[in-house]
């Protein structure tokens, strides 16, 4: 039986996004985006589709950089989440990043708010179990 790689699969949405850390007054903080989607109020962390011929680490960049205004530098792959939507199979490669500068957003349409808080408040405020389970096994960034 032949198994095929998700990450790879042509019949898999494709998505890569960033856990964008900043060094806080008391701790690290994370970014954490406010989206309006399908009727639903969701905190997520920012992501989005890859374009065509694009990598998955570009991607992870330039949707940090359009959601949140953040401009950011890849550090550690932080890992893969996939779930079914209605496009079918989608997976979303992440990777921690760390801030380099501080933009304009350009996706005004799909985050209406963004927000820097602890890891603590980050696993309370995330709507998505996997987004938190991501987070709880990740180890603490070294800022």
């Amino acid at each position: 039986m032949h198994f095929t790689d998700p990450i790879e699969s042509e019949s898999a949405v494709r998505a890569a996004g960033g856990l964008v850390w900043r060094a806080g007054a008391r701790e690290p903080e994370l970014l954490l985006i406010r989206r309006f989607r399908h009727g639903k109020d969701e905190w997520s962390l920012p992501k989005g589709k890859l374009d065509p011929g694009e990598s998955y680490a570009d991607a992870a960049l330039r949707e940090v950089a359009e959601e949140t205004g953040v401009h950011a530098r890849l550090g550690r792959f932080a890992g893969v989440m996939q779930y079914t939507v209605a496009g079918g199979n989608k997976v979303v490669c992440l990777w921690e990043m760390t801030v380099e500068g501080m933009g304009k957003p350009l996706d005004n349409d799909e985050v209406s708010e963004i927000r820097w808080v602890g890891r603590d408040e980050a696993l309370r405020m995330l709507t998505h179990e996997q987004n938190r389970e991501l987070l709880r096994h990740l180890p603490p960034p070294q800022l």
